[in-house]
């Protein structure tokens, strides 16, 4: 298992303010977090400073804390249902490592917080910069607390800053064949997009021309999640997808996995194949392990899925989509395509219009993928339409990876441009900075994790199907692991599928 932390700009600042002194004497703290179990990596989403009271601690070069103020954390932790943990600050910047003194101050007190909580306690250290280092206290044996370094600390806001534990995730070296792109934001920004883990959602017209894009510019760590096949009527809107590719029936994640692999800048890459569902359990997780989201979806239910994602597990998601209308005639009246990054302090999917939540429980019933339900829906709904145009799919995916190296690269100071919208037919751009609505449920949700109480994944037939024809027909591309779980969930399909059968008889 690998390990993180994330938090909030706001809680990053509040927390700077605290413990970076003007006397350059170190300072403390404990905060609240929640549990985000992604597949492969947990992480602490921190959700609540518990700032000292008078008397709670002593300054005094390094800091202390009194029992009071652990009592009275822990009893905190407990009311919400979080875990507990323990910030403080080194006068020096960048990932900071722990003296004989930290290490004794968490570890002396990993059993309490594990005992009243349930969770282990989390440390976490801030530099003069700005930059935090993190770990875990694992219980390995009785009486006996670990500690376990986290990759990688993400603050989420305007911007994503990242700090990375340089021995668990070392610099790629850079070769002559990125040159070009690194003289474009410098080798530090290179170093941050070089060892994100991207999670591309949909890879279909939009979805892999990123992935092209991603490999280009010499990121090295990507999760491709699409479980549909390749067809005949994607040849003309999905990059690297070709006719004896919709003959055999390919996943699309393997074309686009192997392209990835061929054009790729980076020294070396990790191209995971995923072929599920952001809705199912197993793709629900795999994102939860990636710093960032493309989403690269058409329907309410995954985008209700990665709206989630986005606030309550701290995971930043990259969102657009094309919409085009014709006239009566045939030819076209308008086309406009947007791009938008949702996350803390942006405006989230819903708000935006990307869906309506009244459609997500249809979606999951599966009604819009029952040919008699979308005939009798109007020629203008939105599950109707076929706009994957490439051009303009390519002019979306070009918007949604600015949109992420603004995010990264923050060029001038400025990481948030707003969500963009593009009027093909005049030219016009349109930029929306407002926030979500007062009565928006999901801002609520922020770094909550999986307390939230709210369950979007499920079963979902029609990814089941399409892996269950590729797995037949030799197609599938999922390691073994991932095939036993496909059959069991065909099998499981079939036995539902029939006993919904005798339910109707």
């Amino acid at each position: 298992m690998k390990y993180s932390v994330a938090l909030t700009e706001d809680i990053h600042k509040a927390a700077y303010e605290h413990l970076i002194r003007l006397d350059r004497q170190e300072d403390l703290c404990f905060a609240l977090w929640f549990p985000s179990q992604g597949h492969t990596r947990k992480t602490a989403l921190i959700w609540k400073l518990i700032l000292p009271g008078s008397g709670d601690r002593k300054v005094h070069g390094n800091a202390s804390f009194t029992g009071r103020y652990f009592e009275r954390a822990i009893g905190e932790a407990v009311k919400a249902g979080g875990g507990l943990a323990l910030m403080h600050s080194h006068p020096g910047p960048g990932w900071q490592g722990m003296s004989s003194d930290d290490i004794s101050a968490e570890r002396n007190h990993a059993a309490a917080t594990k005992g009243a909580t349930g969770l282990p306690i989390v440390g976490l250290t801030i530099g003069t910069d700005g930059a935090w280092s993190a770990r875990f206290w694992e219980k390995t044996k009785p009486r006996t607390y670990e500690r376990f370094w986290c990759e990688s600390v993400r603050v989420v806001g305007d911007a994503l800053n990242i700090t990375f534990m340089d021995e668990l995730m070392p610099v790629p070296k850079f070769r002559k064949n990125l040159d070009r792109t690194i003289s474009a934001w410098g080798h530090k920004k290179q170093a941050v997009l070089s060892r994100l883990k991207i999670g591309i959602i949909g890879l279909g017209s939009v979805g892999s021309i990123i992935s092209e894009a991603l490999a280009r510019m010499g990121v090295s760590h990507v999760k491709l999640m699409d479980f549909d096949t390749i067809e005949y009527v994607n040849l003309d809107r999905t990059l690297h997808a070709y006719e004896d590719d919709s003959t055999t029936g390919r996943a699309k994640v393997a074309a686009a996995a192997n392209a990835f692999r061929k054009s790729a800048t980076s020294e070396k890459v990790t191209v995971e194949l995923l072929e599920w569902s952001v809705t199912e359990e197993q793709g629900f997780r795999d994102a939860l392990d990636c710093d960032i989201l493309f989403s690269c979806v058409d329907r309410p239910w995954p985008r209700a899925a990665l709206n989630l994602i986005a606030y309550a597990h701290l995971v930043p998601v990259v969102d657009g989509g094309i919409a085009i209308k014709i006239k009566s005639n045939g030819t076209m009246r308008s086309a406009d395509w947007k791009s938008h990054i949702v996350g803390p302090g942006r405006k989230c999917l819903e708000c935006l219009g990307q869906y309506d939540s009244g459609l997500v429980s249809a979606d999951r019933e599966g009604y819009f993928d029952d040919p008699t339900y979308i005939q009798n829906l109007p020629m203008d709904h939105s599950i109707k339409r076929n706009e994957n145009v490439f051009a303009f799919s390519l002019s979306t995916a070009s918007f949604h990876v600015l949109q992420m190296l603004s995010m990264i690269v923050a060029p001038s100071g400025l990481a948030n441009v707003g969500a963009q919208n593009y009027h093909f037919v005049t030219g016009a751009l349109d930029v929306d900075r407002d926030k979500c609505k007062e009565s928006c449920l999901y801002p609520s949700f922020t770094a909550k994790g999986d307390s939230t109480g709210i369950v979007v994944t499920g079963i979902h037939a029609k990814a089941e199907e399409a892996r269950a024809l590729r797995l037949k027909s030799g197609t599938a591309s999922q390691t073994w692991r991932d095939r036993i779980v496909v059959l069991y969930h065909a099998m499981m399909g079939t036995v539902r599928r029939a006993f919904l059968k005798i339910l109707k008889t």
